[in-house]
């Protein structure tokens, strides 16, 4: 149903702002900056190998504006959003549909780049609330244009995503979403004992949705949490950000075997953020 994990969206007070600390956490300089004019919001962009970040600001009036300035009110910057994508966006909503979900129509969008004046489009499937289940969750199919490639990834910079970690009250529920409804592969599924836990790894376009279960009486509700981005030379990403004023934990060993580790504490807009080197 879904070939990607297109995007992750994060609410952010001043772009200026954001785009400076993530350049420095990224060691890349964003491929897009733009606006989308009919929504009110102007955004960011950085790319990387499996899927792009996007720094998402209110600067008018539209309904992403309104989106914006609801999540800074009620939870202030941080992640916002996660979106799903295909290239058949109308036979998603057809299966979807055949399942028995009231879906609302297509919607269309454009994006222009500030620097080149170039535009992208695409369609947005937005998703009820029975499968999003309090996430902010859509899926999109890019019709015209494409993001810039960076040139280069230096060892010190981030490479792709490794993966995103959602909370939820209910991973029964989830499962029968994300797998059932969605036909994501379910690579894991187990009790952590040392964390008393249940985790669940889904497998999406070389990235993994990890998934974290904490129940509570609470309605079944799913929440984003954090990130972990795939660098390749960890020591040296360390001491850029060092040296870039970025406060950084020290390296550690991962609790993936043949993993080193270390947390960014600062210039994340309050995103958990964690960078992770796969030893060969």
């Amino acid at each position: 149903m879904f070939n990607a994990l297109d995007h992750l969206i994060i609410a952010v007070k001043d772009l200026d702002k954001a785009e400076k600390n993530y350049s420095k956490i990224f060691g890349l300089s964003p491929v897009w900056k733009g606006e989308h004019a009919d929504f009110g919001t102007s955004n960011c962009l950085f790319n990387f190998q499996n899927t792009y970040f996007e720094l998402l600001s209110a600067t008018g009036d539209g309904p992403g504006a309104s989106l914006v300035n609801d999540h800074l009110e009620k939870k202030g910057e941080g992640l916002m959003g996660v979106v799903f994508g295909t290239d058949n966006i109308n036979g998603v909503a057809t299966a979807l549909r055949e399942k028995g979900f009231s879906l609302p129509t297509l919607s269309g969008g454009v994006g222009s780049n500030f620097n080149d004046k170039k535009i992208r489009k695409w369609m947005n499937l937005f998703l009820p609330p029975e499968l999003t289940r309090g996430l902010f969750s859509f899926v999109i199919q890019h019709t015209e244009g494409e993001l810039p490639i960076p040139i280069t990834y230096e060892p010190s910079s981030v490479r792709k995503l490794d993966h995103l970690v959602i909370q939820t009250n209910d991973a029964d529920g989830l499962i029968k979403i994300y797998r059932d409804v969605f036909n994501l592969r379910l690579a894991l599924d187990k009790i952590v004992e040392r964390w008393k836990v249940r985790i669940l790894f889904f497998r999406l376009n070389k990235t993994t949705l990890e998934i974290v279960e904490k129940p509570d009486d609470q309605p079944a509700n799913d929440k984003l949490w954090g990130l972990t981005w795939d660098i390749e030379n960890i020591e040296q990403a360390h001491q850029r950000l060092v040296s870039e004023g970025v406060d950084v934990t020290s390296i550690k060993k991962g609790i993936k075997e043949n993993t080193l580790v270390a947390t960014i504490k600062s210039h994340t807009h309050n995103v958990p953020t964690l960078l992770i080197q796969h030893l060969k």
